[in-house]
């Protein structure tokens, strides 16, 4: 099974890309992954280049989400919403439709509770505007999961991946 996962932070060095990057390594016998941390990269959407003017990087992403089984979006919270360049994704792909009937796992990872209730709540929402298929969604915090900038699962978040991905194949 072929798996988009896209980083949803602006930052160059982002827990979330660190944490795709980690999921892509530890499923690799099991899934092909493939992490993509371009967002911050694109230009701000605007509706009238839909049409003829829509830049590489965008085309590039959209035939990666036609040729992909499923899709993982991690996201870090932004004043209390999901950081801008995961919402410019959307804006580029709504019209366009790649994101319709996708699976999907909707990811916040940020750095403890309750952090990530309102990035997940727009995150949400944006894909069931997309009419994805959300299969499962989960908050994450890097307390828990950091430990000395290595990432290391306990038992239960080791059970909790695996049922995400199980998730995706059913």
């Amino acid at each position: 099974m072929k798996i988009l996962a896209i980083s949803g932070s602006a930052a160059q060095e982002s827990s979330n890309e660190a944490f795709l990057s980690f999921l892509s390594c530890n499923t690799a016998k099991s899934f092909e992954i493939i992490v993509y941390n371009k967002l911050r990269d694109w230009p701000l959407f605007r509706p009238e280049d839909l049409d003829d003017n829509t830049p590489t990087i965008i085309e590039t992403f959209r035939s990666m989400i036609n040729s992909c089984d499923a899709i993982i979006i991690s996201t870090p919270e932004y004043v209390h919403n999901m950081p801008a360049v995961l919402k410019n994704m959307f804006e580029w792909t709504s019209a366009s439709g790649e994101f319709q009937a996708k699976k999907v796992i909707a990811i916040t990872l940020t750095p403890h509770p309750p952090r990530g209730e309102h990035a997940m709540k727009s995150l949400l929402q944006s894909l069931l505007a997309a009419k994805s298929t959300v299969v499962a969604h989960v908050d994450f915090y890097k307390s828990k999961l950091f430990k000395n900038n290595t990432i290391e699962l306990e038992k239960e978040d080791k059970e909790l991946i695996h049922a995400l991905f199980s998730a995706l194949k059913s």
